[in-house]
């Protein structure tokens, strides 16, 4: 698959996850800010691939980054913020998983497949 619609791909599905999550539990977030997180976590993940850090680098530099965004958003409790933030992790997974099942989608990171 090309990279670039990888890599639009891997951030409209995180995107709908942050959205989608954050629905569950809350009032949400709007999807103009579930976008720019989607562009936020996906672009950093590539950027550090790109500059071939370890994977556990790859994983983990994304991370603060959406969970900082998703609490400026939401602008919640912090309680509330992490129960949020462990429901779109969890959505994040499945809509991955059922992606890679059926349209053969097997990147999280555009450039790092899963397969």
């Amino acid at each position: 698959m090309n990279y670039i619609i990888s890599f639009i791909i891997a951030i409209l599905l995180t995107a709908l996850s942050y959205f989608f999550g954050s629905r569950f539990i809350t009032n949400g977030i709007a999807i103009w800010q579930a976008l720019i997180i989607g562009i936020s976590v996906v672009s950093l993940g590539a950027i550090t691939e790109a500059l071939r850090a370890p994977v556990w680098l790859i994983v983990l530099i994304p991370f603060p980054v959406g969970m900082l965004l998703l609490f400026l958003f939401l602008n919640k409790p912090l309680h509330t913020w992490l129960f949020t933030y462990l429901t779109i992790l969890v959505l994040y997974t499945v809509i991955h998983m059922i992606a890679s099942y059926f349209f053969h989608f097997h990147s999280l990171i555009p450039a790092w497949k899963l397969s």
